[in-house]
């Protein structure tokens, strides 16, 4: 086709300005319980998105949409340009989903899992076999590919799952909670392999409920709270938007938690955040005249404090400044991980 001053662009070319996902107005809802509450979004192709939430809100019910998996109830999705209601097929030729749980045989070996997706998929045996081993060497696999899945790890079971999804290169991969319930070093390593993939062209849409998991791997995120998204844009955006300044104190004594959360409040006229740690107390904090002010009622009070620290607010904060609640608060909803 021409574009304006008579320059010719190919096909292909116009493709890659249109955005991997498009959502608009988009809604599910299961009996009364409305899952997805009408989401706006746009995800540059290339990029690292997360949706970042507790169970609950919202984050696989979208996901699931957008991989033509179940059908929205309002509003459109279009994945690489193609509707996916009108153009299910499309966008399923285009997309892979890691999904929560995993999709592969632990009666097979990983070798054997890996070829037989590769035979589902239209690969002849010998092609099948080539991808089989080149993913499992890239995946670090290559020592357990004889072996039952029965037999692995639960952070060797994951990296099997993800290398399934790319037995074929997709454009999009959808990943939903990929290092839920792996240890620190599992994590990590499924970290590295985000990135790679990601520095493929692949553009990958990541929902996760740890926050230090979107800081580290997203271009851009979304906060989603009860289906709604209540938050879009860089981590540093997000950061930003609640405000520079957060007061971080540390106690000697956690029984000294409570008169030190009242304390704050009412010094600092703002809610205060408690973390998994018993001793940590986090506020935000408008005017810094007033930390001096805070820390000495506290002394006065005889609360103990081991350190205190200013400095930018971490996602978990973000999180609490705007929906008054820590992340980990949500119970599941019982359609989060069903829809």
């Amino acid at each position: 086709m021409r574009g304006g001053g008579g320059q010719r662009f190919s096909y292909n070319q116009a493709m890659t300005t249109i955005p991997a996902i498009q959502i608009s107005g988009l809604a599910k809802s299961f009996g009364t319980t409305r899952a997805v509450d009408h989401i706006d979004l746009e995800i540059a192709r290339g990029s690292v998105y997360g949706l970042l939430g507790p169970n609950g809100a919202g984050k696989t019910t979208t996901i699931r949409m957008l991989a033509t998996l179940i059908r929205p109830d309002a509003g459109t999705a279009r994945v690489l340009g193609h509707d996916v209601v009108r153009d299910a097929a499309a966008v399923r030729s285009k997309v892979s989903l890691t999904g929560q749980f995993a999709s592969i045989d632990e009666d097979l070996t990983a070798k054997e899992n890996l070829v037989l997706i590769g035979r589902l998929l239209g690969l002849s045996w010998a092609d099948a076999r080539t991808r089989a081993a080149e993913l499992l060497n890239a995946f670090g696999l290559s020592e357990a590919a004889g072996r039952q899945v029965r037999t692995f790890s639960g952070g060797m079971r994951r990296r099997l799952d993800i290398a399934a999804s790319l037995v074929v290169t997709p454009e999009v991969l959808f990943l939903d909670e990929p290092t839920t319930g792996l240890d620190p070093r599992s994590r990590s390593q499924v970290w590295d392999i985000v990135r790679a993939i990601a520095s493929e062209g692949t553009t990958v849409l990541l929902t996760t409920q740890y926050l230090e998991e979107a800081d580290r791997l997203a271009d851009r995120l979304a906060v989603i709270d009860h289906g709604r998204v209540i938050a879009e844009g860089t981590s540093r955006d997000l950061k930003s938007s609640v405000g520079a300044n957060m007061l971080h104190v540390r106690l000697r004594e956690a029984t000294q938690l409570a008169d030190a959360q009242a304390r704050l409040t009412q010094v600092l006229n703002a809610d205060v955040q408690r973390h998994s740690d018993p001793c940590l107390l986090s506020v935000q904090v408008s005017d810094l005249a007033l930390v001096g002010n805070a820390l000495a009622s506290l002394t006065s009070a005889g609360v103990v404090v081991s350190e205190f620290s200013l400095g930018q607010p971490s996602l978990d904060e973000v999180f609490f400044a705007l929906t008054g609640r820590p992340a980990e608060s949500d119970s599941d909803n019982g359609q989060e991980t069903r829809a």
